[in-house]
């Protein structure tokens, strides 16, 4: 059946039966009419609390009391809300019935068994604010509205509804709603699903792209990011908090972690081989929140070869709230490798030895090792830029300190194909790729284009120039003046012109000026000059 051209209604009633059907979604029902809707609906939460955790009564109303509480703060920014109340789903609630009692934590989410959870969706869902507003559908977790989808009949963007999402969340709407809320939705039968979390800037929401046989597109996106496991897992694991940016994962990015986990687990190493632009930088943060939580013992080290990598890394995991741990010197990593903490530690590859007589470095530096050094816990390391960082015998020095380490490399700049083999035989195979076309296709990126220009180039003074050049080559012959002269005419062009910067500067400027691209902030302008040899 075609379901394109469906009146808004019908596809949200289709859509509703995905979720009952096919993802097993309890309903709640139209809630239109419906008084006192909230984010958290009380009763359902409680009900939950009592059939399948061991918590009494008291602890179950001070858990909820606590969550509403702060979801009902409104004299913080929603980020803040948000970010408090999604400390209390991931982490649980620590509360105690008696001063003198010890806390006790309140699970509101059941994240290690996620199919005994409450999962609930109602439609039509009417909300009071500063103005009232109904969001289509809503996604409720043992009582917590957890998402939001807004639908729109084929012939009606999906922009629309994600505009409806941002303007909802103003404070003349029903921004107290979102203050759970950890995916926002918006979607049609032609574009299909895109999602974002609460403040995404509507050119930021992302499309879900995974195989399967499901060929409506909004029909795929709804089975595979709102299957019961998968959501569970994108909150818990795939959401960082990034100095004042609430983000969620791109789909590269989460099967690049997933392959990485697998990976891990088998104690081998390998390459995520992500194009540059694609969140590099965040793959790692997710990958490394995993490790910490799944890997008994974990510790981590993260290599880069540049200061301003090193730098960068650490203003990343800082910006979560991830304390990291930025070596200083080549004995302070070391050292910091010889203690049981800090379990977290960034460093420059050359802080493993010099950058010259490395013929007999390795020798010098078993012998200036501490006493039976052994880099305490069970050592991955991560290596950004992989390509270029592990060759040679800084390599070879790192591995002589580090033998039992498990090496994942990070790059995404296309490589020579020695540059290939050689990152292939040190890491491994490649865990996960995600290339530069498909970025493209994605959106991701912007697709590189090439711009011939020529820049007129005079000659200031070709007669004295000719007066030079036969002072010069007296002593030469007919012919050999003439070879010169075919190759010293290319060099008069390229070189004689006074003005020809001038014209390069004036050149990029009105470019800087006249392209919507350079203009908007959304590109970049790279500019090569060609000389051809002589």
């Amino acid at each position: 059946m075609n379901k394109i051209g469906q009146p808004e209604r019908q596809t949200q009633n289709r859509v509703v039966q995905i979720f009952q059907n096919q993802l097993n979604y309890r309903y709640l029902g139209n809630w239109q009419d419906r008084h006192n809707n909230r984010n958290i609906e009380t009763d359902i939460l409680k009900t939950f609390l009592q059939k399948t955790q061991d918590y009494s009564d008291k602890l179950i109303d001070k858990a909820c009391y606590e969550l509403d509480k702060i979801a009902g703060e409104q004299n913080k920014s929603l980020y803040d809300i948000n970010k408090a109340v999604y400390r209390l789903l991931r982490y649980g609630i620590k509360v105690k019935v008696k001063a003198a009692a010890h806390k006790k934590t309140v699970w509101l989410i059941n994240w290690k068994e996620p199919l005994k959870n409450d999962f609930a969706i109602a439609q039509e869902v009417t909300i009071k604010g500063e103005n009232t507003k109904r969001p289509d559908i809503i996604l409720y977790i043992n009582g917590i509205a957890l998402a939001v989808i807004e639908l729109k009949r084929s012939t009606v963007s999906v922009s629309q509804g994600i505009r409806q999402n941002l303007d909802n969340q103003n404070s003349n709407f029903i921004k107290a709603f979102f203050a759970t809320q950890q995916l926002l939705m918006a979607g049609n039968d032609t574009q299909g699903l895109r999602y974002g979390t609460i403040e995404t800037p509507e050119k930021y929401y992302l499309t879900w792209k995974e195989e399967s046989h499901i060929e409506n597109p909004l029909d795929r996106h709804i089975t595979q990011i709102c299957k019961k496991e998968r959501l569970l897992e994108i909150i818990h694991d795939f959401i960082v908090f990034d100095r004042g940016t609430k983000k969620l994962c791109r789909p590269n990015q989460y099967f690049g972690v997933k392959a990485a986990q697998q990976t891990i687990q088998k104690r081998k190493g390998g390459i995520i081989w992500h194009t540059q632009g694609s969140g590099k930088s965040l793959t790692m943060v997710w990958l490394t929140k995993w490790l910490r939580e799944h890997i008994e013992n974990a510790r981590l080290l993260i290599i880069t070869d540049r200061q301003e990598l090193d730098q960068q890394i650490e203003k990343v995991f800082k910006g979560i709230n991830e304390d990291i741990y930025r070596t200083k010197s080549g004995n302070d990593l070391i050292t910091k490798l010889n203690e049981t903490n800090p379990w977290l530690l960034c460093s420059l590859i050359h802080k493993f030895g010099k950058t010259e007589n490395y013929d007999n470095y390795i020798d010098e530096l078993t012998k200036n090792l501490p006493k039976n050094f052994q880099a305490k816990g069970e050592l991955y390391v991560f290596v950004d830029e992989c390509h270029r960082t592990q060759s040679g015998k800084l390599h070879q020095a790192m591995k002589k300190i580090l033998p039992n380490a498990v090496l994942i490399g990070f790059t995404g700049t296309p490589l020579l194909k020695q540059d290939k083999q050689k990152s292939i035989e040190i890491f491994g195979a490649y865990i996960h790729t995600y290339k530069f076309n498909e970025a493209v296709a994605d959106q991701v990126i912007l697709d590189l284009r090439y711009e011939a220009r020529n820049i007129d180039q005079n000659i200031s003074s070709p007669k004295r120039i000719d007066q030079w050049f036969e002072a010069t080559t007296k002593g030469l012959t007919e012919i050999a003046k003439t070879e010169l002269k075919k190759r010293w005419a290319t060099l008069q062009k390229v070189l004689s012109s006074e003005d020809r910067l001038s014209k390069i500067v004036n050149d990029i400027l009105f470019d800087m000026a006249t392209k919507d691209r350079l203009q908007n902030g959304r590109g970049n302008a790279m500019r090569r000059q060609h000389i051809s040899s002589l």
